[in-house]
């Protein structure tokens, strides 16, 4: 809670929750107390109803089992029939007892843990009873020293081992109670702590609401009356800050828009005067500067005009020179095709003897062959004329003389072919470089044609230029007509100047009686002209003049 969370509320509300607040802490201490005696009493019931009666059960099975050792030993002790007779009928009733015990235990066991410790015990129970029927069983066949040997080895240990299972489970309930009482002793305490803390928190937070309270009533009650006192002295510089919305926020507020009305209406008197005197500075200050920018506007547009007609003259050259540009690249672009149409029939021609030379080294082909066979058939000529002896020799001498010639024939045929294959090389070289030219000749055709159109563009926006510069001179006339005018507006608003400042010095005496925020003791106590212009200072910054400029500059127009 902070002062301006009761600023927010009546003086009403503010008491009753200072009453509120204490009532909730006596509530909360009652509940606290009540949840810890209800903790602490589930704890002891858990710890009588439950843990106790669960330790007093085993407590019970092992004296019980301590008994039936007993018995068991007086069986070994005693002689008479008797006597035994009466300690095994104590054996079989300290078994009974014992099963009851465990019915009773069985359905109070509910965890995990408890229910392990518990078949435990009921298992090594088992063995333990088994022993002792066969223990039993020994004595009455009257087997004394067997007995006595399985009492002290298997049921002795059976009997420890029984007696641990069942002191193991008592001393986890034994453990478990100790817990629960534990927890209660923590609860107790806690408790105690608790409605302690909360007693002192109750007693600092009734201190701290009655002194917020008392002090969110008292000082702005005391604040509205020093402003009411300031007010009725006619001192407007009060400032009036209300921070509540409560009966005495209502009241500041009051009075901060009945001080605030006053400084607006007086305020809105001095600001205008204070806006006007500026005004009419600013505006023969501005006379001057637009009496100079004038000047020079006059002189560049001279130096424009001059600049466009040589400008002009330059454009349309260049316009001509683009347009020769342009038919001279038209005509090498002519020249270009044609060039590159006759390296095309070039190409075309150089293929075609390509093809022949290819044709003649088939046909020598075919010669060779031809001699080939010619040989074989001279071969096989001379061969039949050796078979025929004297007879066959002319035809012998004929077949070597064919053979020769197909020799000879063969010989040339291989030597043209060598001559076509490396005239075919070299028209196929020649094709490929007549085919390198004409792919040359389409690029100088492409280069040229992309010249033409680039020239084209330039001549279009030479055109486009010079109307552009005409558009220009028209416009650097409307200018020179537009300077003169404002030669004359410059005159006319040196006149309403003057009228401002006149205006603006009477209705800063009107409103020189008047104190508002932000006044000076200085700029109060001089002159009407003084306190605008303080006024202004403070709300526009300096002057760059004073005001015998104004008249001066309006008179040089």
């Amino acid at each position: 809670m902070n002062h301006r969370f009761f600023g927010n509320l009546r003086i009403g509300p503010r008491i009753t929750l200072a009453f509120l607040s204490t009532i909730v802490l006596l509530l909360l201490v009652a509940g606290i107390s009540m949840s810890a005696l209800s903790n602490v009493n589930q704890a002891l019931t858990l710890v009588t109803k439950d843990y106790y009666v669960k330790v007093r059960l085993l407590n019970e099975i092992s004296d019980e089992v301590d008994q039936q050792a007993r018995y068991v030993r007086n069986l070994v002790i005693f002689d008479n029939a008797a006597q035994r007779a009466q300690e095994i009928k104590g054996i079989e009733g300290s078994r009974e007892l014992i099963t009851g015990m465990y019915a009773k235990l069985t359905p109070t066991v509910q965890s995990d843990m408890g229910k392990r410790l518990l078949a435990d015990t009921q298992e090594q129970r088992s063995a333990y009873v088994k022993d002792v029927d066969a223990f039993l069983s020994l004595i009455r066949a009257g087997q004394t020293e067997e007995a006595k040997g399985l009492l002290a080895n298997t049921l002795r240990r059976n009997q420890l081992a029984y007696m641990a299972a069942i002191d193991k489970m008592s001393d986890h309930q034994q453990l478990q109670m100790d817990k629960a009482s534990d927890g209660a002793d923590r609860e107790v305490k806690t408790g105690f702590q608790l409605i302690i803390a909360i007693a002192c928190a109750a007693v600092a937070v009734s201190f701290v609401l009655g002194w917020l309270i008392t002090r969110s009533i008292t000082r702005p009650i005391g604040r509205a009356v020093q402003i009411a006192e300031t007010v009725a002295a006619g001192d407007l510089t009060s400032h009036i800050e209300a921070n509540s919305k409560d009966e005495v926020g209502q009241l500041l507020n009051a009075l901060q828009r009945m001080n605030a009305s006053l400084v607006q209406i007086v305020g809105n008197v001095r600001t205008s005067a204070d806006s006007i005197a500026t005004g009419s500075v600013q505006i023969a200050n501005g006379n001057a500067d637009l009496s100079q920018r004038t000047e020079e506007q006059a002189s560049n547009l001279e130096e424009t005009a001059a600049s466009m007609e040589e400008l002009t003259s330059t454009v349309q050259q260049n316009a001509d020179s683009a347009r020769r540009a342009h038919q001279l690249a038209s005509g090498a672009s002519a020249v270009a095709t044609q060039g590159g149409s006759v390296v095309g029939n070039v190409v075309s021609t150089m293929q075609d003897i390509q093809q022949s030379s290819g044709r003649m080294a088939e046909i020598i082909g075919v010669i060779d062959g031809i001699a080939f066979q010619t040989n074989i058939l001279a071969l096989n000529a001379a061969v039949e004329a050796a078979r025929a002896g004297e007879q066959g020799r002319g035809f012998a001498v004929v077949a070597s003389e064919v053979r020769s010639l197909a020799g000879r024939s063969a010989e040339a045929a291989k030597e043209i072919k060598a001559m076509i294959e490396a005239s075919v090389s070299r028209v196929s070289t020649g094709s490929d470089l007549v085919a390198q030219a004409g792919r040359t000749m389409d690029e100088v055709v492409a280069q040229v044609t992309q010249v033409s159109t680039l020239l084209s563009e330039i001549s279009a926006a030479s055109a486009e230029q010079s109307s552009g510069i005409n558009q220009v001179g028209d416009a650097v006339q409307q200018l020179d007509q537009v300077t003169q005018q404002n030669a004359a507006l410059v005159e006319e608003s040196a006149a309403a100047a003057d009228s401002l400042k006149f205006q603006a010095e009477s209705l800063s005496r009107m409103v020189a009686q008047f104190r508002l925020p932000g006044d000076t003791d200085a700029g109060t106590a001089g002159t009407p002209t003084g306190t605008a212009r303080s006024s202004s200072n403070s709300r526009h910054g300096a002057l760059p003049a004073p005001t015998q400029r104004l008249i001066g500059s309006s008179g040089a127009y």
